[in-house]
Parts: structure tokens; C-alpha cells; sequence
């Protein structure tokens, strides 16, 4: 089974005449992830998204499946402990897309500072117990200030004491996304990109029960009918409440910006992820992760109200970042000219959810004598685990401060479901880390109605054993099962190099990848097959679908792009049969995008 343009069509076909069970409107990664719970179910689903699958804040991530030690600092436990489950259930079902990837916390003695030595290391060790790595090769420890300037030379020495190191996670944002898709399509369902939503429709009870939508590739105008209609479309949640004249729910959303940039990693080299406080006292900490030939780091994290379909990097951000990054690696002196590429991306936070939940949150701050008595309770139970009502008791009586004004870095990442009086459910808010599970718990809701309205039962899947597309190998075994597919490659003649990057580009899908063999001109073998497998069974649809997001080449791989850029349109308007008026459009878009990643306009201002 193929997933291309051609199934598009087929899908919009399908969807005209027919009633589906479930409509999700948004293709990011909590509809992606609904949709391939609900067709593995047998429940007939359709997913529209208005732009690619994954464009928007989905693609715009910090690119980590993060464990949250941070939350440990509020002792948020329960948070912590969900989201460490949470994240070996994503590295089980998608065991070739997020890899462990140790962090490095280097601890700074100055105001505000996060975590010191001792703290750090008492919650490095809860964090350990909760995350089920104690003892393993993955466990914590600490390094002393010349052992982290060994490793990160460039690093900042003054006021240093030394760092932590423990597990997180490396994620390929998009690819996690297009493979739960996949995963859907293949299930029976109906998943498409550039179809958007103009109005949610109601039957003569006034109940939603299906949605008029614009296929924006053709203009035409159609209406998908539907028995359950649920909205995942993160920071667009309130503007697709709009459309439904009969919702009454209030607007939740309080989206934020997070911007990140990458250099060459000559410019900036760290040997692992390394994660610090900003040193501004501003509570904020910033990520610094080597990928590919490259080093990116971010996130900003301010309040957003401009195009929600097109947030950019501002002259602000970039300055922020560098400052940053330049007080913290000296040596580094980044100006913007280094800058080869970058992203800006929406947060769906809920507003007024500043109450802990599963999804991570703050209840507040706590005083420091509560934080160090909670500590000292803390380091007793790990010496000793008959100490635990010490830690309850202590946890009980911390001093909290409500502040309902909290910064944007301090909004819960919680999620919620709510339905409407007519009828439709809106999935919002949550972390890549919880996709699956926000998704469990909407499809039990689904299923619920499913049978008490529409008298449609449906068993659901153990989804935590349930793989997505790509994801069929031994996740405990993931490196050995990469370098065996890659032998596949290797046989048809590709270098070791190109060979692992397409085995872990694919996990499971290489062997497929490997059957579409013809040579594109004027790329290479690697490239040829993974455009030809984007264009067959990825639903792919322009050359920046491919180049941003099914390849991340425009983000980590920047210097091949300028080559790659017209073979790439050539076999597309081959493909597609463009006219050259089209392909001119296509081209124009993508070097649109391209000069926008690379902060084209900024660096002009800026006279570099």
C-alpha cells in the first residue's frame, strides 16, 4: 500500500460520500497520535490538516523527548514520574526515532541558579528511580569543575562547581509525527494534508456531526461527515472553536514562542546535550545539542498573539540566544552571521492552568528553606526507603507561594479534553513526551460516545505495544538492529555513513525505502532513495515538505541544500506533472522558506 498524492485523492474521494467515525482536525503530533489508536481500533478515521503533516509547533520543538528533571525542583514527583513512563512507552512504539543521548547540567554558584551540587544530585537519583535506569549504564553521576572544562572546554569557568549528567532523549520531531500518520493510513485511514477546516456543521438536533473543508491544493470545497469530531490542533485549538457556531466553550490557549538556532559545530562544540540555567536570573535554562555536523540551542520562551501559522525569529531572540550562549561558551563570540539555519515555534499552553498535572505544571515556589528541608528528606529516603513518610511529611508542609501571574516559562504544560454542548471534543495543550498518552485517554472518551450515541463499539489497543510505522524492531536492542538494516543498504552500495543515516531515518521501512531504486538525477544514491520513498509513501507534496521536514536537511544538513534544491523540483514537477508555472511557485516557496531558516532578512538589517 502506497501513501502519495494519489492516495490523497482516493482519501477525498472516499470522504465524500461516506460518514467516518472519527474526524481529527490537525495533523501534529497529539492528532497523529489519536489517529493511529483510533484506525488500529477499526474505527473509520480521517485526519485533515491544513498545512503539512507536522508543521507547525510539531516541527518546531526543541527536538528532545525531555524528562523533566526541572520539575524535580518543586518536587512535582508524580509529573516526573509520568513522564519518564512516558517517554520508554515513545521509545518503545518508535524505537528508531528518539535515541538516549545523556545530558550534561553544569551547576553555576550565582543567583537563581536551578540546582546547586547537592541538590542536583538528589534529584538526579530520584530521577534515576522513577526513569528505571538505576545501576544501569544510563545511571547519573557527577563530574567536578576540571572534569566538565575536559569535556567542554569552551564552557564558561567562572563561578563553575561542577555538573550532573543523566538520561535523556534525542527526538526527531517531524519524523515522529509522519510515522504515526503512516501508521494510521495503513490501518484504513484516511489522512490528509492541505485540507483545511472552514466551518464545523451540525445535524438538525444541533449536534456537530461533521465539517466543510477546503482542499487547498484544488480549491474545491467539500463536507466529511462524521459521527465524533475531535480538534488537536494545538495553539489553533481556540480558532477552530470559532468555527463551530455552536461551541460555547471560552478560549483556553496561551501560546508561546520558542526560537532555536543552529551553527556549524567548529563554531560550537559540545561533545553531548548540555542543558544550564541562563544565568540572567530570569528562571529560564537553555538547551545546547550536537546534531548531525552541527550545534543548535534555544528555546526563548515568550508570550506569542501574531500569526499563528507563521511565527519568526525576531532580532530579539536571536540576541537573547547569543547572549547566552556566548556568556556561557566565551571562546564561542557567535554573531548572527554564524547562524546557518533556525526555527521559531508555538507552545500550546493552556492558560490559567498553573496547578500541577500529569502533563508537568507549577503550583508555585517554593521558599528556600521548604526546598532544602524537602531535600534533606529526599537524600534520607534514597540512603534509606523506610524513610518515606519523612519525604510526605516534608512535602506536606512546604511553604507554597500561588502566584497566578506566572511568567510564560512557568505556564503548565498540562493538556486537557473538554466537549461542548454540540458535541465537539478539543484535545489541547500537553508535550510531545505525553502525545500517546493524551491520545489513550481521548480515544476512551471516543469510544464512549462512539457506543452510547451511535451504538458502535469498539475494543481499543494495548498502545503501549503498539508500534508505529518504522518502529518494528527490538526496542531494547536498537542500535544492533540499525547497523543490521544498514547492512541492507550497504548492499545495494551505499557507504557505512549513508547507510546508518537511511536505517535511522526509516527504522523498519529500509527494506522498503530500498525496493524504490531508481537514481534522480543530480542526487545522490542515499538521496534518490529517500525522495522517491518520500514522494511514494510519505505523502509528500512540495520540496519543502521534504527538505524541512521528512529530511531535516535544511535544519542539520544546511550545506547540501543549495545543491540539492533543483534536482529535488525537477522530480517533482516530473512526479506531479506541474506545470512550469507551478514549479516556479513551488520553487519561490521553498527558497522562501530556506531564507527565512537561514535569517536572510535579519542578517540584511543588520548590515552582516
Amino acid at each position: 500500500m502506497t501513501f502519495s498524492f494519489e492516495t490523497r485523492r482516493n482519501n477525498i474521494q472516499e470522504l465524500k460520500t461516506s460518514t467516518v467515525d472519527l474526524l481529527i482536525i490537525g495533523g501534529g503530533i497529539t492528532g497523529a497520535g489519536v489517529a493511529v489508536q483510533a484506525a488500529a481500533a477499526g474505527m473509520k478515521t480521517a485526519l485533515v490538516e491544513m498545512q503539512d503533516f507536522a508543521e507547525g509547533t510539531s516541527s518546531r520543538s526543541t527536538k528532545l523527548v525531555h524528562g523533566g528533571i526541572r520539575y524535580l525542583k518543586t518536587f512535582d514527583v508524580e509529573v516526573v514520574a509520568d513522564t519518564v513512563k512516558e517517554r520508554a512507552n515513545v521509545q518503545k512504539i518508535a524505537p528508531h526515532i528518539p535515541k538516549p543521548d545523556p545530558m550534561l547540567l553544569p551547576i553555576y554558584d550565582e543567583p537563581g541558579a536551578t540546582f546547586n551540587l547537592f541538590s542536583v544530585k538528589v534529584a538526579m537519583d530520584l530521577y534515576d528511580q522513577l526513569a528505571g535506569v538505576t545501576g544501569t549504564k544510563y545511571a547519573n553521576y557527577l563530574l567536578s569543575k576540571e572534569e566538565v572544562l575536559a569535556r567542554e572546554p569552551q564552557l564558561q569557568k567562572e563561578n563553575l562547581q561542577g555538573a550532573g549528567v543523566y538520561l535523556d532523549f534525542r527526538n526527531n520531531d517531524a519524523r515522529l509525527v509522519i510515522e504515526n500518520i503512516k501508521q494510521a493510513q495503513a490501518d484504513g485511514g484516511y489522512m490528509l494534508n492541505k485540507v483545511k477546516v472552514l466551518e464545523i456543521v451540525h445535524d438538525e438536533k444541533g449536534q456537530a456531526n461533521g465539517a466543510k473543508v477546503e482542499d487547498l491544493l484544488t480549491g474545491e470545497i467539500f463536507t466529511i461527515a462524521a459521527r465524533v469530531i475531535i480538534n488537536t490542533t494545538g495553539p489553533w485549538s481556540d480558532k477552530v472553536r470559532q468555527l463551530d457556531s455552536k461551541n460555547e466553550l471560552p478560549p483556553q490557549m496561551r501560546p508561546t514562542k520558542g526560537v532555536h538556532l543552529v551553527v556549524d559545530r567548529s563554531k560550537l562544540n559540545v561533545p553531548q546535550p548540555t542543558y544550564f540555567d541562563t544565568g540572567k536570573n530570569d528562571g529560564r535554562m537553555v538547551f545546547v545539542v550536537p546534531r548531525e555536523e552541527k550545534t543548535y540551542f534555544g528555546t526563548t520562551d515568550t508570550d506569542y498573539r501574531g500569526d499563528l501559522k507563521h511565527p519568526k525569529v525576531e532580532q530579539s531572540d536571536v540576541a537573547y540566544l547569543l547572549d547566552i550562549v556566548n556568556h556561557r561558551f566565551p571562546e564561542a563570540k557567535l554573531t548572527i552571521q554564524d547562524i546557518e539555519s533556525s526555527w521559531a515555534g508555538l507552545r500550546p499552553l493552556i492558560s490559567g492552568n498553573g496547578g500541577s498535572d500529569y502533563n508537568g505544571g507549577n503550583n508555585g515556589a517554593l521558599s528556600e528553606e521548604s526546598f532544602q528541608d524537602v531535600v534533606s528528606a529526599v537524600k534520607e529516603y534514597l540512603d534509606d526507603p523506610s524513610a518515606r513518610e519523612k519525604v510526605e511529611k516534608a512535602i506536606n508542609e512546604v511553604e507554597v507561594s500561588i502566584d497566578n501571574t506566572v511568567n510564560p516559562s512557568q505556564v503548565s504544560r498540562g493538556s486537557s479534553l473538554d466537549r461542548s454542548a454540540d458535541g465537539l471534543l478539543t484535545l489541547a495543550g500537553g508535550k510531545i513526551t505525553d502525545y500517546r498518552l493524551m491520545a489513550e485517554g481521548a480515544l476512551q472518551k471516543i469510544q464512549e460516545i462512539l457506543a452510547g450515541d451511535f451504538q458502535k463499539r469498539f475494543v481499543l489497543i494495548d498502545s503501549v505495544n503498539y508500534p508505529v510505522s518504522g518502529g518494528r524492531i527490538n526496542h531494547q536492542k536498537v542500535d544492533e538492529e540499525l547497523a543490521n538494516l544498514a547492512k541492507l543498504a550497504e548492499d545495494k552500495g551505499l557507504n557505512e555513513k549513508d547507510a546508518l543515516h537511511l536505517a535511522n531515518l526509516y527504522g523498519s521501512n529500509l527494506e522498503k525505502v530500498l525496493q524504490y531504486d531508481e537514481k534522480i538525477a543530480g542526487l545522490s544514491v542515499r538521496d534518490s532513495y529517500s525522495l522517491n520513498y518520500a514522494l511514494h509513501e510519505e505523502a509528500v507534496l512540495t520540496p519543502a515538505d521534504y527538505l524541512m521536514r521528512r529530511t531535516n536537511f535544511i535544519l542539520f544538513i544546511r550545506d547540501e541544500v543549495d545543491a540539492m534544491k533543483e534536482p529535488v523540483i525537477n522530480k517533482m514537477q516530473a512526479f506531479f506533472g506541474w506545470t512550469d508555472e507551478e514549479t516556479e511557485k513551488q520553487r519561490a516557496e521553498l527558497e522562501a522558506v530556506i531564507a527565512e531558516s537561514d535569517l536572510k532578512q535579519l542578517k540584511e538589517e543588520l548590515g552582516q
